[in-house]
């Protein structure tokens, strides 16, 4: 057994150890996350979008929360702890939320325009007393062009934006709220609240014991009396081996686990386990540092080329149908793909022939170097996958790849430097598996504007014609109104391969049969309020 797995399996044996009772515990919901280590509990999660699905929503809320109510459709924005909101009808850079009242933080402390504002200073001012960088590294950049806010009244707030953003409501969601109280009880040290945290949301804190297990409490207090949790609680554990939480799993360890290797779905299912996937705005590709002229990557026509050398049905074969071929940040259904001239699929031929004209031969073969992780939120099987596609482009295009394998949070470095810096990690590529909900995130990837640091445009690829295009989406009054730009935005996207498109997710859980309530929203996020354990 490697090193990583011994290290997982001694975190989930001590887990376990330090609560034996919860092995038969009726209303006790055991997780094995794909995290390294408890993500940090005071109200701005990292290890990415699986802490915030685990360490985020439950606990913490934001002005909009997202509907995960539903399997069917793509999860969109319902009200949180604003109840409303509006765009201003003459400058469409002012946004107010009224806000919702009645609402209290788990410590008892109340929600209102006052803790709204405070909550703002920890992200955005660097003044504040209460600024948390850390925090503020995780939130900035899913919001980028968010300019500014202010009080109205005491249930009332307005937000201001750099430019007219459409999609604002869509970036709400990843401002999470905490307790001014809290703050103020741990001696005002953001690393102390991790101890005793406070939000408003359907879950709050309990026992925590760093890289080894966090415990979710129901709040029977939870302001939305129609969500309150069914759970008693709710135990999560860093398991980032996938076969140990299988063994987990099939041991009666843990009740639920996160991405279950393809090899184990059939055995699961035979053996009476549950298998749920679903759909989900989940692209897993390498992310090219395309601004970096000292990378060959700089160069589109190698982009291209590497878009036509990769077997992607090849990989979803070895997945076991868990996931979708992806040539283009959208998936191919989506009536928002359009109509690129660069149709990707394995076409060696067209690939060698891009090459050559980059200067890239049999003799000279295209070396390149991808960052990839052992684990991590939406990161699937990357080790085996990015060996996979290692061989794909060796073989069908004579391309070089080498691998320079970090932790995952290390490797979410990536998206918060220049591709010229050392938080790039001498890179030409990035394996960071990322969302595609929604036109912000197209913004959020790859529009100019929002290049790192100041956004998460890490490659810092730059085409005018999906500025414009992208220009005109967050102009839009209305849904109607961005679908054509945003089309156009995609074709010239997909074009202009800032990314080796691989694959879609299909977001695979294997549980329990005592599991009972659950709907596998399409979402990176879920709703744990409607789960029992019988």
């Amino acid at each position: 057994m490697s090193k990583l797995n011994q290290l997982a399996a001694a975190m989930l044996l001590t887990a376990c150890i330090v609560a034996p009772a919860q092995a038969q515990e009726a209303g006790t919901l055991r997780i094995a996350m794909t995290a390294t280590d408890v993500p940090t509990t005071n109200g701005a999660p990292n290890n990415g979008y699986e802490g915030l699905r685990w360490l985020g929503y439950p606990i913490f809320e934001s002005l909009v929360l997202w509907d995960l109510s539903r399997a069917d459709a793509l999860a969109g924005t319902r009200p949180g702890l604003a109840e409303s909101w509006e765009q201003d009808a003459t400058d469409p850079t002012l946004w107010r939320f009224k806000l919702r009242a009645g609402v209290t933080f788990h410590d008892g402390a109340p929600w209102n325009a006052d803790a709204a504002v405070w909550g703002f200073d920890r992200f955005f001012r660097q003044d504040a007393p209460n600024y948390d960088p850390a925090g503020s590294a995780f939130t900035r950049p899913r919001t980028a062009g968010f300019a500014g806010y202010r009080k109205i009244d005491d249930m009332t707030v307005e937000v201001r934006t750099d430019r007219a953003l459409s999609y604002l409501p869509y970036l709400m969601p990843y401002i999470l709220f905490s307790s001014p109280q809290a703050w103020e009880r741990a001696g005002r040290d953001w690393s102390r609240v991790a101890a005793a945290p406070a939000g408003t949301g359907p879950f709050k804190i309990g026992r925590f014991v760093p890289r080894q297990s966090v415990e979710l409490l129901r709040n029977d207090g939870y302001w939305d009396t129609a969500r309150r949790a069914k759970l008693n609680r709710v135990i999560l554990l860093p398991v980032p081996d996938a076969n140990t939480r299988v063994a987990a799993l099939r041991s009666g360890q843990v009740d639920w686990i996160e991405a279950p290797p393809p090899d184990a779905l059939a055995p699961l299912r035979s053996a009476g386990f549950q298998v749920v996937t679903n759909s989900y705005p989940h692209v897993w590709p390498w992310v090219f540092a395309a601004g970096n002229p000292r990378s060959p990557v700089a160069d589109v026509r190698v982009r291209q080329a590497m878009n036509y050398c990769v077997d992607r049905d090849g990989l979803t074969t070895m997945l076991s149908g868990i996931a979708e071929p992806s040539v283009g940040f959208y998936n191919a259904r989506n009536p928002l793909f359009g109509s690129p001239t660069n149709r990707y699929r394995l076409d060696p031929a067209r690939g060698r022939e891009l090459l050559a004209e980059a200067g890239y031969t049999a003799q000279r073969p295209l070396r390149i170097k991808v960052g990839i992780s052992n684990s991590g939120s939406g990161q699937m099987q990357p080790l085996p996958m990015n060996e996979a596609l290692q061989q794909s482009l060796r073989e069908n295009c004579g391309i070089q790849v080498t691998f320079e394998v970090v932790e995952w949070t290390v490797l979410l470095g990536v998206l918060r430097a220049e591709p010229t810096a050392a938080g790039w990690l001498g890179v030409d590529a990035a394996n960071v598996s990322l969302v595609s909900s929604d036109t912000s995130q197209m913004a959020r990837w790859f529009l100019s504007a929002n290049s790192s640091p100041r956004g998460s445009n890490a490659g810092h690829w730059r085409d005018e014609a999906f500025d414009a295009a992208m220009a005109e989406v967050e102009q839009a009054r209305t849904p109607e109104a961005a679908e054509a730009p945003t089309r156009r935005a995609h074709e010239r996207l997909v074009d202009g391969a800032p990314w080796l498109f691989i694959v879609h997710d299909t977001n695979p859980r294997a549980m329990s049969r005592r599991v009972q309530g659950f709907v596998s929203a399409q979402s990176w996020f879920q709703d744990l309020t409607t789960v029992e354990v019988r």
